[in-house]
Protein backbone atom coordinates (compact mmCIF):
# COMPACT_ATOMS: atom_id res chain seq x y z
CA UNK A 1 0.00 0.00 0.00
CA UNK A 2 2.76 2.43 0.93
CA UNK A 3 4.63 1.66 -2.29
CA UNK A 4 1.48 2.19 -4.36
CA UNK A 5 0.79 5.51 -2.61
CA UNK A 6 4.35 6.67 -3.20
CA UNK A 7 4.13 5.73 -6.87
CA UNK A 8 0.84 7.59 -7.24
CA UNK A 9 2.32 10.69 -5.57
CA UNK A 10 5.31 10.55 -7.95
CA UNK A 11 2.99 10.30 -10.96
CA UNK A 12 1.01 13.30 -9.73
CA UNK A 13 4.19 15.29 -9.27
CA UNK A 14 5.36 14.34 -12.76
CA UNK A 15 2.03 15.42 -14.23
CA UNK A 16 2.21 18.77 -12.42
CA UNK A 17 5.77 19.34 -13.65
CA UNK A 18 4.93 18.44 -17.25
CA UNK A 19 1.87 20.71 -17.30
CA UNK A 20 3.78 23.52 -15.62
CA UNK A 21 6.51 23.40 -18.26
CA UNK A 22 3.89 23.57 -21.01
CA UNK A 23 2.13 26.53 -19.40
CA UNK A 24 5.29 28.47 -18.49
CA UNK A 25 7.17 28.58 -21.76
CA UNK A 26 10.36 30.63 -22.05
CA UNK A 27 9.77 34.05 -23.64
CA UNK A 28 10.27 33.95 -27.40
CA UNK A 29 13.87 34.66 -28.37
CA UNK A 30 15.18 34.57 -24.78
CA UNK A 31 18.08 32.47 -23.47
CA UNK A 32 19.27 31.41 -19.99
CA UNK A 33 21.39 34.14 -18.40
CA UNK A 34 24.41 31.82 -18.03
CA UNK A 35 25.08 31.83 -21.79
CA UNK A 36 27.04 35.09 -22.04
CA UNK A 37 28.87 34.13 -25.26
CA UNK A 38 29.39 30.90 -27.19
CA UNK A 39 31.97 30.41 -29.92
CA UNK A 40 30.90 29.20 -33.34
CA UNK A 41 32.70 25.93 -32.54
CA UNK A 42 29.95 25.33 -29.98
CA UNK A 43 27.15 23.91 -32.05
CA UNK A 44 24.74 23.04 -29.22
CA UNK A 45 24.13 23.82 -25.56
CA UNK A 46 21.94 22.41 -22.79
CA UNK A 47 20.24 24.13 -19.84
CA UNK A 48 18.42 22.25 -17.07
CA UNK A 49 15.81 23.89 -14.84
CA UNK A 50 15.41 21.64 -11.80
CA UNK A 51 12.34 23.53 -10.55
CA UNK A 52 10.55 22.69 -13.82
CA UNK A 53 12.02 19.17 -14.22
CA UNK A 54 13.00 20.33 -17.71
CA UNK A 55 15.99 20.13 -20.04
CA UNK A 56 16.26 22.71 -22.83
CA UNK A 57 18.33 21.97 -25.95
CA UNK A 58 19.73 24.84 -28.01
CA UNK A 59 21.37 25.13 -31.39
CA UNK A 60 24.05 27.80 -31.80
CA UNK A 61 23.18 29.11 -35.26
CA UNK A 62 25.34 31.41 -37.41
CA UNK A 63 23.98 34.92 -37.90
CA UNK A 64 25.11 37.70 -40.19
CA UNK A 65 24.97 41.42 -39.62
CA UNK A 66 23.96 41.31 -35.94
CA UNK A 67 24.30 44.82 -34.42
CA UNK A 68 26.44 43.49 -31.54
CA UNK A 69 28.83 41.76 -33.92
CA UNK A 70 27.89 38.32 -32.64
CA UNK A 71 28.63 35.55 -35.12
CA UNK A 72 26.15 33.05 -33.63
CA UNK A 73 22.80 33.05 -31.90
CA UNK A 74 21.33 30.46 -29.52
CA UNK A 75 17.97 29.06 -30.60
CA UNK A 76 15.81 26.73 -28.52
CA UNK A 77 15.11 23.63 -30.60
CA UNK A 78 13.66 21.11 -28.10
CA UNK A 79 12.87 20.54 -24.43
CA UNK A 80 12.27 17.39 -22.41
CA UNK A 81 11.04 16.21 -19.00
CA UNK A 82 13.90 15.06 -16.75
CA UNK A 83 14.44 13.43 -13.38
CA UNK A 84 17.09 14.55 -10.87
CA UNK A 85 18.44 13.15 -7.61
CA UNK A 86 16.27 11.48 -4.98
CA UNK A 87 17.47 14.06 -2.45
CA UNK A 88 17.11 16.94 -4.90
CA UNK A 89 19.84 19.28 -6.15
CA UNK A 90 23.02 20.90 -4.81
CA UNK A 91 25.41 17.96 -4.66
CA UNK A 92 28.05 18.23 -1.93
CA UNK A 93 29.26 14.72 -1.15
CA UNK A 94 29.67 11.36 -2.83
CA UNK A 95 26.56 9.25 -2.30
CA UNK A 96 24.28 12.11 -1.18
CA UNK A 97 21.80 11.35 -4.00
CA UNK A 98 21.81 14.97 -5.14
CA UNK A 99 22.31 16.39 -8.64
CA UNK A 100 25.12 18.97 -8.91
CA UNK A 101 24.51 22.60 -9.82
CA UNK A 102 26.79 24.60 -12.08
CA UNK A 103 28.34 24.88 -15.53
CA UNK A 104 29.59 21.61 -16.99
CA UNK A 105 30.65 20.12 -20.31
CA UNK A 106 29.85 16.77 -21.92
CA UNK A 107 33.06 14.74 -21.79
CA UNK A 108 32.19 11.52 -23.67
CA UNK A 109 29.45 9.35 -25.12
CA UNK A 110 28.52 5.94 -23.72
CA UNK A 111 26.53 3.82 -26.17
CA UNK A 112 23.67 1.54 -25.18
CA UNK A 113 25.61 -1.64 -26.02
CA UNK A 114 28.37 -0.77 -23.51
CA UNK A 115 26.00 -0.20 -20.55
CA UNK A 116 23.64 -2.21 -18.34
CA UNK A 117 19.95 -1.96 -19.38
CA UNK A 118 19.29 0.37 -16.43
CA UNK A 119 20.80 3.28 -18.43
CA UNK A 120 18.51 2.77 -21.40
CA UNK A 121 19.54 4.36 -24.72
CA UNK A 122 22.98 5.45 -23.49
CA UNK A 123 24.68 8.15 -21.45
CA UNK A 124 26.50 11.47 -21.70
CA UNK A 125 28.94 11.98 -18.79
CA UNK A 126 29.70 15.54 -17.64
CA UNK A 127 32.81 16.94 -15.96
CA UNK A 128 31.63 16.86 -12.35
CA UNK A 129 33.43 17.77 -10.15
CA UNK A 130 34.68 20.82 -12.05
CA UNK A 131 37.19 23.36 -10.73
CA UNK A 132 34.45 25.28 -8.92
CA UNK A 133 33.24 22.10 -7.18
CA UNK A 134 36.78 21.19 -6.16
CA UNK A 135 37.27 24.69 -4.74
CA UNK A 136 34.37 24.08 -2.33
CA UNK A 137 35.33 20.51 -1.46
CA UNK A 138 32.50 18.80 -3.30
CA UNK A 139 33.07 15.09 -3.87
CA UNK A 140 31.64 12.28 -5.98
CA UNK A 141 31.85 11.42 -9.67
CA UNK A 142 30.02 9.63 -12.45
CA UNK A 143 27.30 12.23 -13.09
CA UNK A 144 25.65 11.44 -16.42
CA UNK A 145 22.70 12.41 -18.56
CA UNK A 146 21.22 8.99 -19.29
CA UNK A 147 18.13 7.09 -20.35
CA UNK A 148 15.71 4.83 -18.49
CA UNK A 149 15.33 1.04 -18.15
CA UNK A 150 13.41 -0.62 -21.00
CA UNK A 151 10.32 -1.16 -18.81
CA UNK A 152 10.10 2.55 -17.87
CA UNK A 153 9.16 5.45 -20.11
CA UNK A 154 10.26 8.07 -17.59
CA UNK A 155 11.16 8.32 -13.92
CA UNK A 156 9.70 10.45 -11.14
CA UNK A 157 10.93 14.07 -10.92
CA UNK A 158 13.34 13.09 -8.10
CA UNK A 159 14.40 9.48 -8.61
CA UNK A 160 18.10 9.19 -9.52
CA UNK A 161 21.30 8.76 -7.52
CA UNK A 162 22.40 12.22 -8.72
CA UNK A 163 22.36 11.87 -12.50
CA UNK A 164 19.86 13.46 -14.89
CA UNK A 165 17.54 10.88 -16.46
CA UNK A 166 15.47 11.34 -19.63
CA UNK A 167 13.03 9.15 -21.52
CA UNK A 168 14.95 7.03 -24.03
CA UNK A 169 13.60 8.78 -27.18
CA UNK A 170 14.70 12.13 -25.69
CA UNK A 171 18.14 10.79 -24.73
CA UNK A 172 18.51 9.40 -28.25
CA UNK A 173 17.84 12.90 -29.62
CA UNK A 174 20.66 14.25 -27.45
CA UNK A 175 22.99 11.45 -28.52
CA UNK A 176 22.36 12.33 -32.17
CA UNK A 177 22.79 16.05 -31.60
CA UNK A 178 25.39 17.13 -29.05
CA UNK A 179 29.18 17.09 -29.20
CA UNK A 180 31.76 16.13 -26.60
CA UNK A 181 34.06 18.80 -25.10
CA UNK A 182 32.19 21.77 -26.62
CA UNK A 183 28.58 21.21 -25.48
CA UNK A 184 27.95 23.16 -22.28
CA UNK A 185 25.45 21.84 -19.72
CA UNK A 186 23.99 24.32 -17.21
CA UNK A 187 22.19 22.75 -14.25
CA UNK A 188 20.33 25.40 -12.25
CA UNK A 189 17.73 25.45 -9.46
CA UNK A 190 15.71 27.61 -11.87
CA UNK A 191 16.61 29.40 -15.07
CA UNK A 192 16.45 33.13 -15.63
CA UNK A 193 15.49 33.81 -19.24
CA UNK A 194 16.69 37.08 -20.78
CA UNK A 195 16.99 38.62 -24.25
CA UNK A 196 20.48 37.82 -25.56
CA UNK A 197 21.23 41.54 -25.95
CA UNK A 198 20.76 42.03 -22.18
CA UNK A 199 23.97 40.06 -21.64
CA UNK A 200 26.05 42.43 -23.80
CA UNK A 201 27.18 44.75 -20.93
CA UNK A 202 28.51 41.84 -18.88
CA UNK A 203 30.10 40.28 -21.96
CA UNK A 204 31.79 43.51 -23.05
CA UNK A 205 33.03 44.29 -19.56
CA UNK A 206 34.52 40.85 -19.07
CA UNK A 207 36.07 40.75 -22.55
CA UNK A 208 37.90 43.97 -21.65
CA UNK A 209 39.35 42.26 -18.58
CA UNK A 210 40.31 39.20 -20.62
CA UNK A 211 42.01 41.47 -23.18
CA UNK A 212 44.11 42.96 -20.37
CA UNK A 213 45.12 39.43 -19.31
CA UNK A 214 45.95 38.67 -22.96
CA UNK A 215 48.14 41.77 -23.18
CA UNK A 216 49.98 40.81 -19.99
CA UNK A 217 50.43 37.24 -21.25
CA UNK A 218 51.84 38.62 -24.51
CA UNK A 219 54.40 40.82 -22.77
CA UNK A 220 57.40 40.21 -20.57
CA UNK A 221 56.02 41.58 -17.30
CA UNK A 222 55.51 38.55 -15.05
CA UNK A 223 54.24 40.60 -12.10
CA UNK A 224 51.55 42.16 -14.31
CA UNK A 225 50.42 38.70 -15.42
CA UNK A 226 50.42 37.31 -11.88
CA UNK A 227 48.11 40.12 -10.80
CA UNK A 228 45.29 38.41 -12.70
CA UNK A 229 45.49 35.25 -10.52
CA UNK A 230 44.13 34.69 -7.02
CA UNK A 231 46.52 33.95 -4.18
CA UNK A 232 44.92 30.51 -3.80
CA UNK A 233 45.12 29.73 -7.54
CA UNK A 234 45.07 26.04 -8.52
CA UNK A 235 46.08 24.46 -11.81
CA UNK A 236 45.15 20.99 -13.01
CA UNK A 237 47.28 19.69 -10.16
CA UNK A 238 47.71 21.42 -6.81
CA UNK A 239 50.49 23.90 -7.28
CA UNK A 240 52.16 26.56 -5.15
CA UNK A 241 52.10 30.22 -6.11
CA UNK A 242 55.87 30.05 -6.68
CA UNK A 243 55.60 27.02 -8.94
CA UNK A 244 52.81 28.69 -10.93
CA UNK A 245 54.95 31.81 -11.28
CA UNK A 246 57.74 29.66 -12.71
CA UNK A 247 55.30 27.99 -15.12
CA UNK A 248 54.03 31.33 -16.37
CA UNK A 249 57.59 32.58 -16.85
CA UNK A 250 58.40 29.47 -18.90
CA UNK A 251 55.27 29.97 -21.03
CA UNK A 252 56.21 33.59 -21.70
CA UNK A 253 59.72 32.55 -22.70
CA UNK A 254 58.30 30.09 -25.25
CA UNK A 255 56.22 32.88 -26.80
CA UNK A 256 59.40 34.85 -27.47
CA UNK A 257 57.57 38.14 -27.17
CA UNK A 258 54.94 37.23 -29.75
CA UNK A 259 51.37 38.39 -29.02
CA UNK A 260 48.95 35.71 -27.91
CA UNK A 261 45.90 35.40 -30.18
CA UNK A 262 42.63 34.20 -28.60
CA UNK A 263 40.24 32.22 -30.78
CA UNK A 264 36.78 30.69 -30.37
CA UNK A 265 35.92 32.34 -27.06
CA UNK A 266 33.06 31.04 -24.89
CA UNK A 267 31.89 32.72 -21.67
CA UNK A 268 29.59 30.97 -19.19
CA UNK A 269 28.41 32.91 -16.12
CA UNK A 270 27.49 31.19 -12.84
CA UNK A 271 26.28 32.84 -9.64
CA UNK A 272 26.39 30.77 -6.47
CA UNK A 273 28.67 31.14 -3.46
CA UNK A 274 30.74 33.30 -5.79
CA UNK A 275 30.24 35.18 -9.03
CA UNK A 276 32.09 32.96 -11.52
CA UNK A 277 32.93 33.08 -15.23
CA UNK A 278 33.90 29.85 -16.99
CA UNK A 279 36.06 30.88 -19.95
CA UNK A 280 37.17 28.61 -22.80
CA UNK A 281 39.31 29.66 -25.77
CA UNK A 282 42.10 28.67 -28.10
CA UNK A 283 45.43 30.36 -27.28
CA UNK A 284 47.77 30.63 -30.27
CA UNK A 285 51.06 32.60 -30.35
CA UNK A 286 51.05 34.94 -33.34
CA UNK A 287 52.62 33.24 -36.34
CA UNK A 288 51.78 29.72 -35.14
CA UNK A 289 49.15 27.59 -36.86
CA UNK A 290 47.93 25.89 -33.69
CA UNK A 291 48.05 26.28 -29.93
CA UNK A 292 46.34 25.12 -26.74
CA UNK A 293 42.70 25.15 -25.71
CA UNK A 294 42.49 26.70 -22.25
CA UNK A 295 39.72 26.74 -19.69
CA UNK A 296 39.85 29.35 -16.97
CA UNK A 297 37.61 29.90 -13.95
CA UNK A 298 37.43 33.54 -12.87
CA UNK A 299 35.76 34.83 -9.71
CA UNK A 300 34.62 38.38 -9.00
CA UNK A 301 35.58 39.95 -5.68
CA UNK A 302 34.55 43.44 -4.59
CA UNK A 303 37.48 45.80 -4.71
CA UNK A 304 39.56 43.36 -6.77
CA UNK A 305 37.46 42.66 -9.85
CA UNK A 306 37.80 39.44 -11.83
CA UNK A 307 40.64 37.06 -10.86
CA UNK A 308 41.56 33.58 -12.13
CA UNK A 309 41.40 30.77 -9.57
CA UNK A 310 41.89 27.89 -12.02
CA UNK A 311 43.50 27.50 -15.44
CA UNK A 312 44.22 24.35 -17.38
CA UNK A 313 44.50 22.88 -20.87
CA UNK A 314 41.63 20.73 -22.12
Amino acid sequence: EQAAAAQLAALRKETVQRLGALQNRPPEGSIPSQFVALSDWTRHAIAIDASQSRLYLFENKPVHGHPSGQATQLTLIADFFISVGKAGIGKLLEGDNRTPLGVYYITSVKERKTLPPFYGAGALPINYPNAFDVRFGRTGSGIWLHGTPPEQFSRAPQATDGCVALANPDLERLLRTVQTRTTAVVIAPSLTWVPADDLAPLRDSFVATLAAWQEAKSGNDLSALLSFYTDDFQGLKKITRQAWSQQLAADMAKQKGRPLVLKELSLMHWQDEEDTMVVTFGAVPQGERSGSTLRQYWRFAKGQGWKIFFEGKI
